[in-house]
């Protein structure tokens, strides 16, 4: 299963964990290429989003769509409901989650619900970790992932035809972070109110998470 199939996947679970709410306003943080407010917006509620990716933003906006290329503390409204999906939450190491899920609450509307996925400790250890290469004309990409101290480091390795005979490298490290259940049941900004197991690429690799305010 691609990114694509997977991110449409999880986009039938969050729409069917919404309709038990009634809302009439959205927000999606990471929102992409704007697919999950499309599918919302076509069932009559108001959405935003947005994405710390300019060239999302843009295809967004030629779209219609109301994104902008903005940090959550950066939105002034309020929402019934707010949406951080595939893997938003483990990009942010503890501290920063701590402010995230406060910035949360302070734009959700009373008794508003905020929903995001979370990869499972098998998730990390039994799925993301390995290795892939995906090899194309003008481009070699590989991607070395390994999880370590609660940690899962993937690095990118990218090498790009020039068009003149030579290939130019290009490294970098993406850090996602496991957290555990306990530690969003702690928390007082939110309440977690519902965990769901779902099983994505493999049995049980992720949590959808639901959160009231």
């Amino acid at each position: 299963m691609g990114i694509k199939e997977a991110t449409s996947v999880l986009h039938d679970i969050y729409d069917e964990a919404l309709e038990s709410y009634s809302i009439k306003t959205l927000l999606d943080i990471g929102c992409g290429r704007g697919d999950f407010i499309r599918r919302m917006t076509q069932r009559g509620i108001t959405c935003k989003g947005i994405d710390a990716s300019a060239v999302m933003v843009d295809e967004c906006q030629r779209a219609g769509l109301d994104v902008g290329c903005k940090h959550l503390n950066e939105i002034d409204e309020k929402f019934d409901a707010i949406v951080a999906i595939f893997d938003v939450l483990n990009f942010l190491n503890h501290n920063e989650l701590i402010l995230f899920l406060q910035d949360i609450s302070l734009r959700l509307n009373d008794g508003g619900v905020f929903l995001a996925d979370i990869n499972t400790l098998h998730g990390f250890r039994g799925v993301a970790v390995g290795s892939v290469s995906v090899d194309n004309k003008d481009e070699f990409l590989c991607v070395d992932a390994e999880f370590e101290d609660d940690k899962l480091y993937s690095e990118f390795t990218l090498f790009k035809s020039d068009g003149m005979g030579k290939y130019i490298k290009t490294q970098d490290v993406i850090v996602q972070y496991y957290h555990k259940i306990k530690f969003f049941e702690k928390q007082s900004s939110l309440k977690l109110v519902k965990k769901q197991t779902v099983s994505l690429y493999d049995k049980n690799d992720k949590n959808l998470l639901i959160f009231k305010f």
